[in-house]
């Protein structure tokens, strides 16, 4: 595996009526890795990953999903619903000439790719998830587990108009900021690291879009459902996250056909970007298997 630094290159994708920004690496006859980032970050949460799988002979793209940086920002709320999301993601494989990709998803990321390997298994090689659930099991959980609910409570915040859009944005994003750094081992984001994401969301019409993802998953009662995931998987979770019950993990994991499940006690949300060394080694052996499949 290469050790020289990877070049990075942006590109501008089209595909599902939309454009998006994004960063590509690695050599074009690679096999296709889509890095699908979460809620506040964008591409630039993933700088810790893109030399260890382009180096490895990986294609890596990096998208900002809709609605992120200079990513295309439809207006209506439903175009943020989770089918919708999903569309983006295979369209863009699509435009680099790719019908079948990997999949590693953080937070709202990870959401995308438990929905794309539940729904699409014939496009999806692998999918590994960073600390996201599948959306059929956080209500379920949280009727048992009552934290969750006091957890989450910031999604039902998110739901009011403009409100949310005021308080995050005041004095300089200063609550984003604030709630990240709070959230992560010390020293995981550095002011240059906070900047970049700020950078994405002071882009007009982000803000808003970005929190119109929580806003439209009434609009994805199809997602919610779930039934055998039989692409293999891969979950890796830091179990001190702030937002997220560690059992999530473990309750996403039993839909699985064929799965392994990485705790981490020590990490929290932000895992690939708290333990990039031991996640990208998970990911290089997870990817670089030969392909098996529940035909079931």
């Amino acid at each position: 595996m290469s050790t020289a630094p990877t070049q990075l290159e942006p590109t501008v994708l089209a595909g599902n009526g939309q454009e998006f920004s994004a960063m590509q690496a690695g050599p074009a006859s690679g096999e296709l890795v889509m890095l699908l980032h979460g809620f506040p970050e964008g591409s630039y949460s993933w700088r810790h990953q893109v030399d260890a799988l382009a180096g490895a002979g990986f294609r890596v793209l990096a998208p900002d999903l809709r609605g992120y940086g200079f990513s295309s920002k439809p207006a209506d709320v439903s175009a943020y619903a989770i089918p919708e999301l999903a569309r983006d993601v295979l369209a863009m494989a699509e435009s680099v000439g790719q019908e079948r990709m990997n999949l590693v998803g953080h937070d709202w990321g990870a959401v995308l790719t438990w929905y794309l390997a539940q729904e699409f298994p014939a496009r999806v090689r692998r999918g590994v998830v960073i600390n996201g659930p599948h959306p059929a099991t956080v209500l379920s959980h949280a009727l048992l587990n009552p934290t969750q609910f006091v957890k989450g409570s910031y999604v039902g915040f998110f739901q009011l108009p403009l409100v949310p859009e005021a308080t995050l944005r005041a004095n300089g994003f200063a609550v984003l900021r604030q709630a990240m750094c709070a959230s992560a081992r010390e020293g995981t984001f550095s002011d240059e690291d906070l900047d970049r994401f700020q950078a994405g969301w002071d882009v007009d019409g982000a803000l808003t879009a970005m929190l119109n993802w929580y806003r439209a998953l009434v609009l994805s009662p199809a997602a919610i459902a779930a039934s055998k995931i039989r692409v293999p998987m891969c979950v890796l979770w830091g179990d001190k996250d702030a937002a997220l019950d560690a059992q999530l993990a473990d309750a996403g994991a039993a839909l699985c056909s064929s799965v392994e499940l990485h705790h981490f006690p020590d990490a929290s949300h932000w895992l690939h970007e708290e333990e990039p060394e031991a996640v990208n080694a998970i990911l290089l052996e997870m990817l670089s298997r030969s392909e098996t499949i529940d035909p079931a």
